[in-house]
């Protein structure tokens, strides 16, 4: 498929989901309405997706007119086990999307033929190694809920245009394999529902160019990493930048993460099969990182990429465990009650191998606050981890306007300097946020990768001098400003002001004139 057949289809089924996510929404609020749609994409998914494969499976060996949605439900259990083993779920042929949707319209009871199957699709990963990747995905989607109706008609209504609409979405063939548009079209819902939803729901999600430079900054240099990690994972987007960046198969292990809400954590997860990413590939875990974190006993992560909330509480030290927790221990001490920045670094820093590359968003605070904060920055710049500070624009991130950072984290340089790198000014605007194009990511690696001084945008700084500057790590203590003022010679300007007075005085003498000489003449 060409280029521009592929971004104009694009186009077209984005302006599609804002078409139908605007028309159905009615009276839930938007955010809330991310899970009716999202859930019902997910759906249509995990159906045509089980589909394509039984097919594929079933016409190789040689059952050429085999289509398994006209199949029987009790002719379709005799392939249950093996295709659990192998795709981690199991829909019987009425059940799935495209037969539920036929008979939608005409079924009085739609809500609770939705609950018994989404129910069932759960249920079939009962006791296979996929349960807990299955376990509660359709939580948030309450057919039953009030939000869609005030009684059962009337929420069923609804819930025939819903399928309705995601059923006329135009999403591929998966037997054409060309499957990247279920993938994007959550992508654009997240971005949507973020960028309408303010900080409530702009908390839960990246910018898609923010999270591609975070990946491309921990893969420099390399083809294949053993897995990747976002301790604060959100939907699971900055992750799946991975698959995007060095493509899925060259993620031996898989991608993981944690996430604190159970609604995001349940995003999460969707997203990871919507991508394609079966439940083999994935280990997402629900719960606060912080103090619970998963994934303890795993071997160390090549590659890290977060975002984690700005300057949120925690226990910190009102919690006596944690000063000697051996992700914090090292530090000596533990970041402040009121903003758990460092302590996600520090996590963050444990958790990343010893060939590993982290990049982690951070609130600027972070880089020159004093206290208990000054002594982490101290830890983690005389212990030579911090590899680079990149400034990123203002106005990127949905739910707030500030200017946020990366740092960048690895245990094995081979230099004792840290890089700095200025890319305020690298954005285009685009709608009502700041954008970073490719040109404006690309400059930022190509200056990451050379790691030397570059006037007004990037400067390699040695580790004493950070140490004489009271470990402040703020991009703009390093790198100059360019001074985009222009010179004025003053004796210039003096007369040309003169010149200015000058035929001024001879103007108004000219307008005189001509005054005096109408008033003589009326």
């Amino acid at each position: 498929m060409a280029p521009a057949t592929k971004e104009a289809q694009r186009a077209e089924l984005h302006k599609t989901i804002w078409r139908i996510a605007n028309a159905l929404r009615g009276s839930v609020d938007g955010w809330d309405f991310k899970t009716y749609v999202l859930g019902i994409l997910f759906y249509r998914f995990i159906s045509e997706n089980l589909t394509a494969y039984l097919n594929i499976q079933e016409r190789a060996a040689g059952r050429a007119d085999f289509d398994y949605a006209k199949l029987s439900d009790s002719d379709a259990e005799f392939g249950r086990s093996e295709t659990v083993a192998e795709k981690g779920f199991y829909i019987l042929p009425s059940e799935l999307f495209v037969n539920v949707r036929k008979h939608a319209a005409r079924d009085e009871n739609l809500n609770e033929t939705l609950e018994r199957v989404f129910r069932n699709i759960e249920g079939s990963a009962v006791g296979a190694d996929s349960e807990d990747d299955l376990k509660g995905l359709f939580d948030d989607l309450d057919v039953n809920s009030a939000k869609l109706g005030q009684s059962v008609a009337k929420r069923n209504e609804k819930l025939v245009k819903l399928l309705d609409a995601i059923g006329e979405l135009g999403l591929g063939n998966f037997e054409d394999h060309t499957i990247d548009a279920f993938g994007d079209a959550y992508e654009y819902l997240m971005q949507m529902y973020a960028s309408s939803a303010g900080k409530s729901g702009g908390e839960y999600y990246t910018p898609q160019e923010v999270g591609e430079l975070l990946a491309r900054i921990t893969v420099v240099g390399k083809t294949e990493v053993n897995k990747v990690y976002d301790p604060a994972c959100g939907s699971g987007s900055l992750l799946l930048k991975f698959a995007k960046v060095l493509g899925k198969e060259n993620v031996r292990q898989g991608f993981f993460g944690q996430e604190i809400n159970l609604t995001t954590y349940n995003l999460a997860r969707i997203n990871m099969f919507l991508h394609d990413v079966n439940y083999e590939q994935f280990d997402l875990a629900h719960g606060d990182t912080l103090t619970d974190p998963a994934h303890w006993d795993d071997e160390p992560f090549e590659a890290i990429v977060s975002n984690p909330p700005y300057s949120i509480k925690w226990d910190g030290n009102a919690n006596p465990l944690l000063i000697n927790d051996p992700r914090f221990a090292p530090a000596g001490v533990l970041a402040p009650k009121s903003k758990a920045d460092l302590a996600f670094t520090m996590h963050i820093l444990s958790w990343l191998s010893v060939d590993g590359t982290a990049a982690i968003v951070e609130f600027p605070g972070v880089l020159y606050r004093g206290g208990a904060e000054r002594k982490i920055r101290k830890y983690l710049i005389d212990n030579n981890y911090v590899d680079t500070v990149i400034q990123l624009p203002p106005d990127l991130f949905f739910g707030t306007t500030i200017a946020t950072c990366i740092i960048v984290l690895k245990k094995s340089k081979t230099d004792n300097a840290t890089l700095f790198i200025d890319a305020s000014a690298e954005f285009v605007r685009g709608g009502n946020k700041n954008k970073l194009t490719e040109a404006n990511r690309q400059k930022v690696l190509d200056a990451f990768a050379a790691r030397e001084d570059a006037q007004y945008f990037a400067r390699l700084v040695p580790n004493t001098e950070i140490a004489e500057n009271d470990y402040n790590i703020a991009v703009s203590s390093y790198v100059e400003q360019e001074d985009t003022r222009v010179a004025v010679d003053i004796t210039v300007l003096n007369a040309e002001i003169a010149r200015i007075v000058i035929h001024q005085t001879e103007l108004r003498t000219q307008i005189d004139a001509i005054v005096a000489d109408f008033e003589g003449t009326s």
